[in-house]
């Protein structure tokens, strides 16, 4: 997937045509859906980034969302800054080919809708999958959401040419304010993604096996029910390191999102992707100078020399 070209003209047409006619860019799940819509259904799934005459170096970019509680208006912002994250990747050249999946997490042990997962796209049609997203708004109630689950599907089910082809992992930014369960349940996977696990993975080595492949980076806004919340940051930094970042302004998240890349690919240093927010009138250079401070030196996606291929007791999956 990911052919096709993005077009500024064709997003602001389809926004100027719902103003008017007075639908919601999430017209899916304003309308009472209470079901993953089949393009985002992620059972028996695989999501691909691939390279073709179009974009011979593709850059695969996901964005997973918990859209449980105060977080369910996280792709409502993500949906209108779209022309700003990708003006930043493709105009600036922080990535080549990027190519960029959105998804949505909520909570397997309660939610209708668990985990719904788009495809990686070039073009406009990342502006509908994020129109189909389901904003279940639930969840638990107990500071957990199914973070593991979403994990483990893109340890396991994506594939991309910028790893196969150049040993170069992808990038991956989970947006939300929650922990993780300790475990993936094998119940839930099958149930959610059809895969049958002997038995359950332990958080950490679920993380360990996704880092492999992805850059993944835990985004924690303010206004979200649990900002600020001291365990909660320390969880994902035990996990993730300087890769968990803290938001002071959720409307930020794309320019964050933007720069995080631009300093990976080395496209840029800190400093100079501040200059472009500026130039490009964004009112989030002080909350992204802030949030990417630890990262100020990038973090290249290197070539791995380990093998491509984990034994799981008797059976070989690819990672």
């Amino acid at each position: 997937m990911g052919s096709g070209m993005w077009s500024t003209d064709v997003y602001d047409a389809a926004d100027r045509y719902r103003r008017k006619t007075g639908k919601s860019a999430f017209s899916y799940s304003d309308s009472g859906a209470r079901k993953v819509h089949p393009a985002l259904d992620p059972r028996d799934a695989t999501r691909e980034s691939r390279d073709s005459d179009e974009h011979p170096r593709s850059t695969p970019i996901a964005v997973l969302f918990d859209v449980t509680g105060s977080m369910r208006n996280v792709p409502r912002v993500l949906q209108t800054k779209l022309p700003q994250l990708l003006g930043l990747l493709q105009r600036q050249g922080y990535a080549s080919d990027p190519q960029i999946m959105f998804g949505a997490i909520g909570d397997a042990t309660c939610d209708r809708v668990p985990l719904q997962v788009g495809q990686f796209e070039s073009d406009n049609r990342m502006d509908d999958d994020l129109g189909r997203i389901v904003l279940e708004g639930g969840g638990g109630g107990q500071m957990t959401e199914s973070y593991e689950l979403a994990m483990y599907f893109m340890a396991r089910h994506t594939v991309t040419d910028s790893w196969e082809k150049r040993g170069r992992r992808g990038y991956l930014f989970i947006i939300g304010d929650e922990l993780a369960y300790p475990q993936v349940k094998a119940r839930e996977v099958a149930r959610v993604v059809g895969d049958d696990l002997r038995e359950d993975v332990p958080l950490r080595q679920a993380v360990d096996e996704l880092t492999r492949r992805w850059d993944t980076y835990y985004l924690l806004p303010a206004g979200s029910h649990y900002s600020g919340n001291a365990k909660v940051l320390d969880f994902w930094r035990d996990l993730l390191g300087q890769n968990a970042v803290v938001l002071d302004d959720l409307d930020a998240v794309c320019e964050t999102i933007a720069l995080t890349v631009g300093l990976g690919e080395q496209a840029i240093d800190l400093d100079e992707g501040l200059r472009d927010l500026d130039r490009a009138g964004s009112g989030a250079t002080g909350t992204v100078s802030k949030a990417l401070a630890r990262l100020r030196g990038g973090r290249r996606a290197e070539v791995s020399t380990l093998p491509a291929f984990r034994d799981t007791g008797g059976e070989v999956t690819r990672l």
